[in-house]
């Protein structure tokens, strides 16, 4: 499940001294740079709206032939359900950076949380269910790609009917939701409604992401732009653009994005982070100092925090410190399988393949995702086969 947003790698420094909060004051919407961004080759074409959510034949056909065969809401939704997950139908498999339009997920069989529901919600609109979509707020947790790490969001898709079905989605009134993780739909997490604009704003920010990763800026910068004329109040896309700025030397429009991605949103934790590096490296430390004191009272009970913390040591070499830090996500919550798996990782590095061995089958035990457990399978099965070497 991912929402893509850049988390620019520098040393992180923290201070606990201060108990002011940091916000920003009214801000200038930040500068387009199109004269430093050529734009890219004829071989790239920005997606339209309609190119996002455009079915062609074959989905047309399946909804009139699989779905519309009744005019029961009801049986509509669980129709469509089984359409999107039966291993006889489309059967779709996760896949996080699988950023695709509605008919690319559906002759690829793979999706993100996000393809996913832009498919499905093309599909229910066509099979004229009353559909919405749904921003989930899960807690922050970031995937590590190189010099980045990429935080995570989810989103799903809200179905009006009058039942609910199965474990991808959630008993409530007249409520399904469509939804990868079950995990996610189970959980008390707080869910709002989000419009359309904001998803297709959503769509181009993951794009702009895997293009920033891949080093193909002039393409991220499409994309993000694209991003933020489609929802000017998507401050994940602003806090990118900054990124993308700062990345390429232009310093000044990157703090200004910074600072209007958290004029829009003042929990936006990431660009915060990112704005107190830029500081730092301005030696501007007194208003690093005050970003950073609000950034660990905010994330200080959170483990993924500190698998964050772990993953960076683990990066640069530094298992030991590695270790204590997933000890410490353990300690916040022992029930998530990617610090067992962090933790088997670390224990490899340091030449203790019976400790890996026991954290890679603790992270297959609560592990409930069908692709992950393949290839912990496969890890396992390594370490197994070099602890008997």
């Amino acid at each position: 499940m991912r929402i893509i947003v850049l988390f620019l790698f520098l040393p992180l420094l923290f201070s606990c001294q201060s108990n002011n909060s940091y916000q920003t004051g009214t801000q200038n919407v930040p500068l387009y740079l199109d004269q430093q961004f050529i734009s890219p080759t004829s071989s790239f074409t920005l997606e339209t709206e309609d190119e996002i959510f455009m079915l062609d034949d074959e989905m047309i056909y399946m909804v009139e032939h699989s779905i519309n065969t009744t005019k029961n809401v009801e049986k509509k939704a669980t129709k469509l359900l089984k359409q999107i997950f039966s291993k006889d139908n489309i059967a779709l498999s996760y896949a996080s950076n699988a950023n695709l339009t509605a008919r690319e997920t559906f002759h690829s069989q793979e999706a993100n949380c996000m393809s996913l529901t832009i498919m499905a919600y093309a599909l229910a609109k066509r099979a004229n269910l009353s559909v919405n979509f749904q921003q989930v707020d899960v807690p922050e947790y970031w995937i590590r790609n190189g010099q980045f790490s990429l935080l995570t969001g989810h989103v799903n898709l809200l179905v009006d009917t009058n039942s609910a079905l199965n474990n991808r989605i959630i008993y409530g009134r007249d409520k399904i939701q469509i939804d990868f993780d079950p995990y996610a739909v189970k959980q008390n997490f707080a869910r709002r409604v989000i419009t359309k604009n904001r998803v297709v704003a959503m769509f181009y920010n993951n794009k702009g992401g895997q293009a920033v990763v891949q080093h193909k800026y002039d393409v991220a910068y499409q994309y993000f732009k694209a991003a933020t004329l489609k929802d000017k109040t998507f401050s994940p896309a602003w806090g990118n653009l900054a990124v993308l700025y700062r990345l390429n030397g232009n310093i000044s429009e990157a703090e200004q994005a910074y600072r209007y991605a958290i004029y829009i949103n003042h929990n936006n934790l990431t660009s915060l982070t990112n704005l107190a590096l830029l500081l730092r490296s301005q030696q501007k430390y007194k208003e690093a100092k005050k970003i950073e004191s609000t950034l660990i009272q905010k994330r200080i009970e959170n483990p993924y925090y500190h698998a964050l913390l772990a993953d960076e040591a683990y990066y640069k070499g530094n298992y030991s410190q590695a270790l204590k830090h997933y000890k410490k996500a353990l300690r916040l919550n022992n029930k998530i399988h990617e610090i067992y798996f962090g933790i088997a990782k670390v224990y490899y590095e340091m030449d203790r393949l019976d400790d890996a061995e026991s954290a890679m089958k603790k992270a297959l035990s609560l592990n409930k995702a069908k692709s992950i457990e393949h290839q912990y399978i496969a890890k396992l099965n390594f370490l197994q086969a070099e602890s008997v070497h």
